[in-house]
């Protein structure tokens, strides 16, 4: 297996032979094979989106002179935004060096579901999202439909 995580994949092969004459060498091949299963199971997403507490996303980053960072996620459920109004959303991440990603989704009283941040043809009806020093802040264009709930996901890089 090649140790450089830049070049390291998830795939596993899908058939081994294992010795079948040799205790030691199917020893050595079943350890082998079990190192090659943690590293393949180990270097995916993790599908753990989690309200009040963060989560270990499974995702690494080599943003800081090739050092390993992982990422960790949290969800932040918001109720109704009326159009032309804004929100704040206090978040609970205390050390970070950077957002890896910010999204989200809501239903609006059209009714229908859009992503977060939305981009109209009509500039008013936008709704704009981002993050700030303390909050997560949505805010909705004065020509959107209102929003009735949501949900914002944030992926952040922990300290290496």
């Amino acid at each position: 297996m090649n140790n450089n995580p830049t070049n390291a994949t998830n795939f596993l092969r899908s058939s081994r032979d294992f010795p079948t004459d040799d205790v030691g060498k199917l020893g050595v091949e079943l350890n082998k094979s079990y190192i090659d299963i943690a590293l393949a199971v180990n270097s995916r997403t993790i599908g753990l989106f989690t309200v009040n507490k963060s989560a270990v996303t499974g995702n690494i980053y080599l943003v800081r002179n090739n050092q390993r960072q992982q990422s960790l996620r949290q969800v932040y459920i918001f109720g109704a935004i009326a159009a032309g109004a804004s929100l704040a959303i206090p978040y609970k991440i205390s050390t970070y060096t950077a957002f890896a990603t910010i999204y989200g989704t809501c239903k609006t009283n059209v009714p229908d579901n859009r992503p977060i941040p939305y981009a109209s043809v009509t500039a008013a009806a936008n709704i704009e999202l981002n993050v700030g020093s303390s909050n997560i802040n949505i805010l909705v264009g004065s020509s959107s439909p209102n929003i009735v709930s949501g949900m914002i996901i944030v992926e952040w890089l922990s300290q290496p």
